[in-house]
């Protein structure tokens, strides 16, 4: 046997040897953790409550992804069924990420959870990966048993609004499991947006990375004073709903916790405070928000529900247009929020054609250029938290085109039909 075969047969010896040593370690595949009932974790079924972690060996950077889908305040929301009701009614089993048939499709529902995702590829991917599933219908901040009867008053429904709870002992978990992280991100899509945005102090303080940043994505809390009046703030019905159902700024609530513990973050009578707010108490963090001006669905969860002449529309069209003027209405003000602060950026597109331009980090970046900055996709805002280099990136699309210029961008637009 030549010199060359030795070395190549002890190589791949070595190789695989290696791999069979990570594969027993449970690297590079998704383990379930389930919280015990003492943290108060649970489902909003009283279920226990079960997050997931894939892990690398080759480094402590890790990015944590706070999953979306619907919310509720009522008992037909709450056993969900619908795109805007809460996701996962009956909790989340062990296979959830080995189960096509779930949310997160095994990862693929986002380039964000898949190590190699056919069609996009962020620098993340080769790091720790922590997913937070959601089935509390609070967008992952409550602290509330509250009960329903809306639809059955002879069987009222208690519900667990845990969401901040779970997450803060998922920050835990991590805290005492994993090693501290060179660099920890956050981010989220839809509820998970608000998430992962509401409950970056309690991770950054549990986990003390050595850096950090955000991405929000299709979660904005924007800025509703609480005695703002449904024309000035549209979104005010959304936010006074919601602060007692969840218990958001109840005793033991997000919002006063927050709040006592950084009185500088905002104002317990403006929910999207804490927009700003991040920017503020970690001033040497990137904190980014990324949404579609045309968002046809987070746009029915804030106001379909509270505005009749939205709700009783005559056609979808007529829906569409009431929900797209009362969403821009917010656009505005939201985006002079964020340019109060150096280290908070935006990335803001018209519009793609995937999931009714609903959360730009799904599935693909494709569709979210923005061709009059010279910015492919989303991208490019992401690696600009993530590497830290320059200003912090702020894209709002004026100018958008009639027809698509880019191939990443016709083909998100060409398999949207093909997506749920």
């Amino acid at each position: 046997m030549s010199l060359r075969s030795i070395l190549q047969a002890a190589a791949q010896a070595t190789a695989a040897s290696l791999l069979c040593a990570v594969a027993h370690a449970g690297y590079f595949q998704w383990e379930a953790v389930e919280l015990p009932a003492s943290s108060g974790a649970s489902c909003g079924n009283g279920s226990p409550y079960r997050f997931f972690v894939n892990r690398t060996p080759f480094s402590t950077k890790t990015v944590v992804m706070f999953e979306g889908g619907g919310a509720c305040w009522d008992q037909g929301a709450c056993k969900g069924g619908t795109l805007l009701d809460a996701v996962n009614p009956d909790g989340v089993p062990a296979n959830y990420m080995t189960d096509f048939n779930r949310q997160a499709k095994l990862g693929l529902v986002t380039p964000f959870t898949m190590r190699l995702h056919p069609l996009q590829s962020v620098q993340t991917q080769g790091w720790n990966i922590v997913y937070l599933t959601y089935c509390t219908g609070d967008v992952h901040t409550g602290n509330k048993v509250s009960v329903y009867d809306n639809v059955d008053p002879a069987k009222p429904l208690s519900y667990f609004h845990r969401g901040a709870v779970n997450a803060k002992a998922v920050a835990g978990w991590m805290a005492r499991n994993l090693k501290q992280p060179d660099h920890l991100f956050l981010t989220g899509f839809s509820a998970g947006g608000v998430g992962s945005a509401a409950l970056y102090p309690a991770f950054r303080d549990a986990i003390k990375p050595k850096k950090m940043a955000l991405l929000a994505d299709s979660g904005p809390l924007f800025d509703v004073p609480r005695n703002a009046t449904p024309e000035q703030a549209p979104s005010v019905l959304l936010h006074n709903k919601i602060r007692g159902v969840w218990g958001l700024d109840g005793p033991n609530g997000l919002v006063t916790e927050l709040i006592t513990k950084y009185p500088g973050a905002g104002s317990a009578d403006n929910l999207g405070s804490i927009t700003a707010g991040l920017g503020k108490i970690f001033p040497n963090d990137r904190i980014g928000y990324a949404n579609f001006q045309e968002d046809t669905n987070f746009s029915a969860f804030s106001y379909q529900k509270f505005y009749p002449e939205i709700a009783n529309a005559p056609d979808n069209e007529t829906r569409l247009k009431l929900l797209n003027q009362k969403w821009r209405q917010e656009i505005g003000p939201w985006v002079a929020q964020m340019q109060t602060q150096p280290n908070v950026g935006y990335y803001i597109p018209n519009k793609r054609e995937l999931n009714g331009s609903h959360c730009l980090t799904i599935v693909t970046f494709g569709g979210t250029s923005i061709v009059e900055a010279g910015l492919k996709d989303v991208g490019r805002f992401v690696d600009n938290l993530l590497d830290g280099k320059g200003p912090v990136m702020r894209a709002y699309e004026t100018q958008p085109l009639s027809q698509r210029v880019l191939l990443s961008d016709w083909f998100a637009d060409l398999i949207a039909p093909l997506l749920p």
